[in-house]
């Protein structure tokens, strides 16, 4: 055992079962859980408010075989999911813990609509990230957290982390699917405007009367459903508590010392503490050493994830000897992110994850030429402009687009019309150029390379083929796209009519995935690869399933809250059983998507 843990403290103490330090997905999936298996829980967060990165994300989680899928008589054997990860992960495959995944991630599903808060809408129609793979789904193997209602959390409402405020409207947080369809189309459907009026008019009256908006979605419904459920099964959630150091019993992990805003407090664990504070995006030593792009300093990487995960648990783990994981192909789940000024100064981080698979939107380095299917999952995205930047020039891009597509759309965090614009030129975040000579010369792209990229995509857009990339032959790309009459690509249209605007992007992530070595009960392993007694790894701070890949949307997030799952009940001495069988569906036509659902996949965290 470490010398850094504590063996005794002075500190005025609580005694619990098991200490979750953490409270995002896999935080609260397990404390809830545990609870509900009959431990008593306490939670510390080192935030002031609860919900992590999850509280930002999309909500979504990759599971398949879930009961919602199978209800709709989408029922694929595990061995079609397994041979998808198998293909898509190649060297980074574990099986033994892939298995012990696909197999409790639909029990952790029914567990958690049968006994809790949280209830999920499915995704039946969102296919994975790489449908040109063996075995790739075209649905059926994603859930989301429901809409929730945040009455259910009382006073404790105020403490729920709210969305992140670029991706909001005045606060107010908008499903991806139907209803984020009818904000697009409130200017031209009656019906969209009503329900926009709808929508606005009770978040006024929630923040008026609330202080913040009750009506909660994406991963804000997914962290408000499992903190409900947490405190109605007895859980304390301490916020602004960060964790300082381990405390150690007879060579165990048994709780740990937490800064308090009344000073240093222990916290006993009689059952072992478990590490989910969201790994390192925002810990820029470790940043350095694990992803070349961010530079010496490590300051090159743009985080989008939550300020607060500074890689705590991590550092908690590896002092109590556990161990990193190697070998991963990428540390970081990648995302192209645009700095975002702030009244207060201060500079927001804004996730690219919808519009890029818009069609009438392409993206361009300094020489003024596309390098990626801008359609493409937000981490292939990025694979392909680290692949394209030259060693010691910056990693970064632009997002260019035309008058018609941003006044659909938008870009980035500046909203389409009706919506004001002006702040966003005049701090530079938003360039516009009556032609794309002007906007060229705005954002210090090669002219003569932006206008030739154009005429070759415009000429490929009217054709719907995009020879350079293959942009829109996905089932991916075009379930991101919009589909118009006459248009044969739904991820192409030409780029025409001036005004012209773009948005630069840099090197980004919304989350990481190098964390702890754990085994398929969540422990966190040492360097012999034995388990680390009483400590346990969940979310970020637990090496990704995936060995650094990003195969689909809800990697992240769906695995958090699985090993969570096993976490709780490994804590509690309750064993895993297998999901028990569903009947197979009466033999009738397949099913059609609910794309009215499913239109996006904002994963995370996620969006991601």
């Amino acid at each position: 055992m470490s010398s850094q843990r504590l063996e005794s403290s002075a500190a005025p103490g609580l005694t619990c079962d098991l200490l979750v330090i953490g409270s995002g997905a896999g935080g609260l999936a397990t404390a809830v859980t545990a609870a509900q298996l009959g431990l008593k829980v306490v939670v510390v967060e080192k935030e002031p408010q609860f919900g992590g990165t999850t509280a930002w994300s999309g909500g979504w989680m990759w599971v398949p075989r879930n009961p919602l899928a199978r209800a709709a008589g989408i029922d694929e054997p595990l061995d079609e999911a397994l041979a998808y990860l198998r293909h898509e992960l190649g060297a980074q495959f574990d099986e033994a813990r892939a298995r012990t995944y696909l197999t409790q991630a639909p029990r952790m599903v029914e567990f958690f609509r049968r006994r809790t808060a949280l209830q999920f809408i499915d995704g039946n129609a969102i296919p994975d990230f790489h449908g040109r793979s063996p075995h790739a789904g075209t649905g059926g193997r994603s859930v989301c957290a429901a809409p929730f209602d945040g009455r259910r959390l009382g006073a404790r409402l105020q403490d729920l982390k709210p969305p992140l405020p670029e991706t909001t409207l005045w606060g107010m947080g908008i499903a991806s699917g139907r209803e984020l369809r009818h904000f697009l189309d409130a200017t031209s459907s009656p019906a969209s405007f009503l329900y926009v009026a709808r929508r606005v008019l009770a978040h006024a009256r929630d923040r008026l009367l609330h202080g913040r908006g009750r009506r909660l979605v994406n991963g804000n419904a997914l962290v408000a459903a499992l903190a409900a459920s947490a405190l109605e099964a007895g859980v304390q959630i301490l916020t602004a508590h960060p964790a300082r150091r381990l405390l150690d019993k007879d060579g165990r992990v048994a709780g740990a010392e937490v800064i308090s805003p009344q000073g240093p407090l222990t916290i006993e664990a009689a059952r072992g503490v478990v590490l989910a504070c969201g790994g390192f995006p925002h810990d820029a030593a470790r940043k350095a050493r694990l992803l070349p792009h961010a530079g010496p300093d490590g300051l090159g990487h743009h985080s989008a994830a939550s300020p607060g995960n500074t890689g705590d648990g991590l550092r908690l783990g590896e002092a109590a000897g556990g161990r990193m994981a190697t070998g991963l192909v990428q540390a970081a789940a990648l995302a192209p992110v645009s700095l975002v000024p702030r009244a207060d100064g201060s500079t927001g981080h804004f996730p690219h994850l919808i519009e890029r698979a818009k069609p009438g939107l392409i993206a361009v380095r300094a020489d003024g030429r596309r390098f990626v299917n801008e359609a493409d999952s937000y981490h292939d995205f990025m694979q392909g402009l680290l692949a394209a930047t030259p060693p010691g020039e910056p990693v970064q891009a632009w997002l260019v687009c035309d008058r018609d597509f941003f006044r659909r759309f938008g870009l980035g965090a500046a909203k389409p019309w009706p919506m004001p614009t002006r702040a966003w030129r005049q701090s530079g975040y938003l360039r516009q150029g009556r032609t794309l000579a002007e906007l060229a010369a705005a954002c210090g792209i090669d002219a003569a390379g932006l206008a030739a990229t154009v005429a070759r995509y415009n000429a490929m857009a009217a054709a719907g083929r995009d020879l350079d990339f293959g942009k829109g032959e996905t089932p991916y790309n075009r379930i991101q796209g919009e589909a118009r009459p006459g248009q044969p690509n739904a991820c192409m249209a030409p780029l025409q009519r001036g005004p012209f605007h773009a948005v630069r992007v840099v090197a980004g992530s919304l989350g990481t995935f190098a964390g702890l070595r754990v085994d398929t009960q969540a422990r966190v392993l040492d360097a012999q690869g034995q388990p680390v007694p009483g400590l346990y790894a969940a979310g970020n701070d637990m090496a990704s399933l995936m060995g650094g890949h990003y195969p689909s949307g809800g990697i992240t997030l769906g695995p958090a809250m699985t090993f969570g799952f096993i976490a709780g009940h490994h804590a509690a001495g309750v064993p895993l059983e297998p999901p028990a069988p569903t009947p197979a569906p009466a033999p009738t036509a397949q099913p059609q998507p609910r794309t009215e659902e499913a239109i996006a996949c904002t994963t995370t965290n996620s969006p991601r």
